[in-house]
């Protein structure tokens, strides 16, 4: 016997598919398992306290906040992979997701692809173990502003003090030497008409700013066995 869809239900599942194609650009997209990994990307710009154009990609750091807390708080989810393809953004917005990430009780691995320019480099080395694709890159560079300033010794002062705890927070969650990763960041020579670095995959694990080369996979592999190390450790404490 031959089933027919009521007018309904057709409009439904019309609406459905019209909708996946201008989100995702096709018809069936494969659902994930239920699983005990949440992965968190961080992609395009980090948007902070001021709303960026509409035609920029943001990753609007008020968004993952409540994620960070929902993961350290739901027993469900046991580790978290956070995919970085961002060209930085807003200093205060990347540092405060950096050590809402840090703090987290659970294993964290990061895994930049692509990019984790200017203030994606402290948001990356923020997690427990990091990876980065061969052809990924990171751009280390000294912290600017735009917009209006007023030049005063007080806003220059302002301006290193925020560096210092970019540098802080990179030096000491991640194997790089402050006295190097300075110097990648003060560099005149490597970047045309800017002062900076722009470090490929393979250089950002020699420097010790990343652990290690790699992708999805090697992430995956790497956050599970944090997990069973992490159930063992909770079971020898109990």
């Amino acid at each position: 016997m031959n089933e027919k869809q009521s007018p309904n239900e057709k409009e439904s599942t019309s609406s459905s598919l019209v909708e996946k194609i201008q989100q995702l650009g096709q018809s069936s997209v494969p659902n994930a398992p239920d699983s005990n990994i949440h992965v968190l990307s961080i992609i395009g710009q980090v948007e902070g306290h001021v709303q960026l154009p509409p035609q920029n990609k943001t990753t609007k750091y008020e968004h993952l906040i409540p994620q960070i807390v929902a993961i350290e708080q739901n027993p469900k989810i046991e580790g978290l992979v956070v995919i970085l393809n961002t060209v930085g953004g807003d200093v205060e917005a990347g540092l405060a997701l950096s050590e809402m990430i840090a703090s987290i009780s659970k294993p964290t691995v990061s895994v930049v692809l692509g990019g984790g320019h200017s203030i994606g480099v402290p948001i990356a080395v923020a997690t427990d173990y990091s990876f980065i694709a061969p052809s990924a890159t990171m751009t280390i560079h000294p912290i600017r502003l735009t917009g209006l300033v007023i030049g005063v010794p007080q806003t220059f002062e302002y301006i290193d003090k925020m560096q210092e705890r970019v540098i802080q927070f990179v030096t000491s969650h991640s194997n790089i030497k402050e006295e190097k990763f300075k110097d990648l960041m003060f560099d005149k020579g490597n970047l045309t008409r800017d002062i900076g670095t722009n470090v490929v995959g393979a250089d950002a694990v020699e420097y010790g700013l990343i652990n290690e080369v790699g992708g999805i996979s090697g992430a995956m592999s790497k956050l599970n066995e944090l997990i069973e190390q992490n159930k063992q450790s909770q079971e020898m404490i109990q």
